[in-house]
């Protein structure tokens, strides 16, 4: 459904994508993500048709991405993370408003308008002036107006920015409903809004791709500890220490809690599955009391900050 391949852009002498290249395919959510200047916001623009690249390609369902043929923007619905709304159109002339300037019939315009007014929750609001709405109303109409004519691929930077919790759910309730028919791409710094609604993530660092994947897959990718919960008194956290440190397979030991009559502890480890049959093993041998055993593996943000940091020590040391 979406193909990128090579995209380079610059601004003078600042490279904003370095040779960046990624496919989604029909009905996948994916989520954009990277530090400030990363480059997100201008793949976005690019993949909408609204910048040009300097070199590389962007394909659409089957169509090359011109800024100059409007025909190859068809299947595609955007929602900028500053949406263009006319405060004084009331909410139904607005997004007829919209429905005519993409060239649909005056009945395309009313059925399209009505499904939209469904889909984002505004039935009871088409009389509302925009400039009347809170900011998450506000929201569902930029909202609308990408779901018009019924793209298969929908573009959303920073849906839910500034919105309350309230209004968060409900639109990224909305993303998941529609990412059950449509091809999303989802741009935001709310890791949580990415772990609830993305089966996939990208993330870019210095205008490059640093990871791509699910965010199982990346957290595997990252060292994963074992987390065991011991009972056991005080005096006796040495010999236990001492015996995991000299298991096969395991580099370090550490103390994190220690709290009536419980030890727990972090265990560094080459391969997480032998090592945790190693330590349950052991644990069963000396007739220790095993309260907890579990792999815990980095969440998103762990993941998010390894790669872009990492890309930035690149970038420091080139």
């Amino acid at each position: 459904m979406i193909r990128v391949e090579e995209l380079t852009k610059s601004y003078g002498e600042v490279r904003a994508l370095d040779r960046v290249s990624f496919e989604v395919p029909v009905g996948q959510v994916v989520g954009l993500l990277g530090p400030n200047g990363a480059g997100k916001s201008t793949t976005m623009k690019i993949l909408v048709g609204f910048l040009r690249a300097d070199a590389g390609v962007c394909v659409v369902d089957g169509r090359r991405i011109d800024p100059e043929d409007p025909a190859s923007k068809e299947p595609i619905g955007y929602l900028p993370e500053t949406t263009p709304l006319y405060p004084r159109m009331r909410v139904a002339e607005y997004l007829d408003f919209v429905g005519s300037m993409r060239g649909l019939a005056r009945a395309s315009r009313a059925y399209s308008t009505a499904r939209v007014l469904d889909d984002c929750d505004l039935r009871g609001w088409e009389r509302r002036r925009i400039g009347t709405l809170s900011k998450g109303y506000r929201q569902r109409v930029g909202l609308a107006q990408a779901l018009l004519a019924d793209p298969k691929v929908l573009v959303l930077d920073e849906p839910t920015s500034g919105l309350d919790p309230g209004e968060i759910a409900r639109i990224r309730a909305l993303v998941q409903r529609l990412g059950e028919t449509k091809t999303i791409v989802l741009s935001t710094h709310v890791l949580a809004e990415v772990q609830e609604t993305c089966r996939r993530v990208i993330i870019l660092a210095g205008g490059r791709v640093v990871a791509d994947g699910s965010t199982l897959d990346l957290a595997e990718e990252e060292d994963v500890e074992l987390h065991l919960t011991l009972g056991a008194a005080e005096s006796g956290v040495e010999e236990v220490l001492g015996a995991l440190r000299a298991l096969a397979g395991v580099r370090a030991v550490r103390r994190i809690g220690m709290d009536a009559g419980r030890v727990a502890l972090a265990l560094a480890v080459d391969d997480r599955w032998s090592a945790a049959h190693t330590i349950s093993s052991e644990v069963q041998r000396r007739g220790w009391r095993l309260l907890e055993l579990r792999h815990d593996l980095p969440s998103l943000e762990r993941v998010f900050l390894s790669r872009t940091e990492a890309r930035a020590t690149a970038e420091a040391s080139e």
